[in-house]
């Protein structure tokens, strides 16, 4: 493993121990040539998934932009860093195991939108925003409204 602090190829791995969600193994190294700690997170993948953009543009399936997004519609909410991690991992199981090679993204973004319903209301408002293009202060009313009267039910 490659240390960030100084580019140096040889790491030691002082600690390692399963991670909280228990989908990862959580590792604690220090590089020989700097002195610096870190730590990785080795997880399991299933297999190579390729997810279709709009536009017909295709990218490797890339777990980091959903933990970004479910992030920040979670910003300032009570929502534990533990329920993301078992969101996301939830989500890339899904891909994983679904035996598709291609994914549409606009498949794993209702993945997305479905598991922040359960989680927290407003976080779902937020990235559902985002993911269908809210341009108008009526949208997100109308949005609101349908979230309010399922919860409701």
């Amino acid at each position: 493993m490659r240390c960030p602090f100084c580019a140096h190829d040889d790491t030691q791995v002082k600690d390692s121990r399963p991670a909280e969600d228990s989908t990862s193994i959580r590792r604690r190294r220090q590089c020989s040539s700097c002195g610096a700690r870190f730590t990785t997170f080795e997880r399991v993948q299933l297999r190579e998934v390729t997810v279709v953009k709009s536009g017909d543009r295709r990218e490797a399936f890339d777990r980091s932009k959903i933990e970004q997004s479910v992030a920040l519609a979670c910003r300032k909410r009570n929502v534990t860093q533990e329920r993301i991690d078992q969101l996301i991992s939830g989500i890339q199981r899904q891909v994983e195991t679904a035996g598709e090679p291609e994914v549409p993204s606009a498949r794993i973004g209702e993945m997305v939108m479905e598991g922040l319903k359960q989680i927290d209301s407003v976080a779902y408002i937020r990235f559902a925003s985002v993911y269908r293009d809210f341009s108008e202060a009526k949208d997100f009313e109308e949005f609101a409204s349908t979230v309010a009267e399922a919860a409701k039910e």
